[in-house]
């Protein structure tokens, strides 16, 4: 089942033989098929919001999604993201780009991404019009998340560069996992998105609106994210219910447990992995502006369990069609995390 599942990374004769990029290929690679093995068995990673929160100042989490969960193959087919947080972050220098309010209780954090988008099919050699265009990206993130209790008000941002195209993650580790599971080798990565620069923004915003003790938490959410990969400004709630459920009150105990529902609308003005990059106009095959759906409805389902100092989550995401001639899509993924 794994055919064209592990969809990420780079065409090596695009670098050097340097001897850390080549063990974290293979890091990555060793991650992207022992994940599923062990979880049972993914789109730009939300680690921010506050069902998805880690209760805690200093914690390492690895994010991967996939669009095995749902037996689908196609489309935002995998991501992998490395997270760390720690209030020595703070310093770090790209952190001064990001909002904090003094008075508010904020933590730190960066993370590694990697994203990979291919069409419907991987079996052909030519472009495929009408089907979304090969894309890799791989992105360096400094974020933040800022709480109030006493208002019930959340302000995260997040600070992202890298690259979009050949060197950002698409061919190389797709070709390599199918090479190393004995699975059909890619085809058409040559017409992938060209090589560009990641350069984004984000804040996102939740006030609660309900809540019934720890048990039960209805909260607004909104989010804006302007730059060279997307644009767009999301519109939503997060529903959660369990002993965790209310992020503005400690929650204590060895176990937790939350049930989360995120129903999202947003505006798209621009989405790199569609339309190619901002700087570079010359990649063989991208969808054209005309076609590209400016309303997009997502809805994320999921549960996160917490067991002492770790963190288990597993979620699905739907997603409606993002241009004219595409689909409606479907992924899931998991997220490990453990809290020092």
């Amino acid at each position: 089942m794994l055919t064209d599942d592990c969809q990420l990374l780079t065409d090596s004769n695009l670098f050097p033989p340097i001897n850390v990029y080549v063990f974290m290929k293979r890091m990555i690679l060793l991650l992207a098929c022992m994940i599923p093995a062990i979880a049972g068995f993914s789109q730009a990673i939300d680690n921010t919001s506050s069902m998805r929160r880690m209760d805690s100042d200093t914690y390492f989490r690895i994010n991967y999604e996939n669009d095995f969960f749902t037996a689908t193959d196609y489309y935002y087919t995998q991501g992998v993201s490395f997270e760390y947080a720690n209030p020595a972050l703070k310093n770090f220098p790209l952190t001064w780009l990001l909002i904090h309010p003094k008075s508010w209780h904020t933590t730190y954090g960066i993370a590694y991404e990697l994203d990979g988008y291919t069409p419907t099919n991987i079996r052909e050699d030519f472009i495929r019009y009408g089907d979304r265009p090969f894309a890799g990206c791989m992105m360096l993130k400094t974020f933040n998340v800022s709480v109030d209790s006493t208002s019930h008000n959340r302000l995260a941002s997040n600070f992202t560069i890298g690259v979009i195209g050949q060197s950002g993650g698409g061919r190389d580790i797709q070709y390599d996992i199918h090479k190393w599971l004995h699975n059909i080798l890619p085809h058409g990565w040559q017409y992938q998105i060209r090589n560009d620069a990641i350069i984004n923004y984000g804040i996102s915003h939740e006030k609660q609106l309900l809540s019934v003790g720890k048990w039960i938490s209805l909260n607004s959410y909104e989010n804006l994210q302007a730059g060279t990969l997307n644009d767009k400004l999301g519109l939503g709630a997060i529903l959660s219910l369990g002993n965790s459920a209310n992020s503005f009150i400690k929650n204590t105990g060895f176990f937790k447990l939350r049930v989360y529902e995120q129903p999202i609308v947003s505006a798209i003005g621009y989405d790199a992995t569609l339309e190619g990059g901002m700087l570079d106009h010359n990649s063989p095959y991208t969808i054209p502006t005309s076609d590209i759906n400016r309303i997009t409805f997502q809805n994320n389902l999921g549960f996160v369990i917490n067991i002492g100092r770790l963190n288990l989550e597993y979620f699905q995401t739907y997603l409606s069609r993002e241009f004219k001639t595409g689909l409606e899509h479907k992924w899931g993924g998991v997220r490990i995390g453990w809290v020092f």
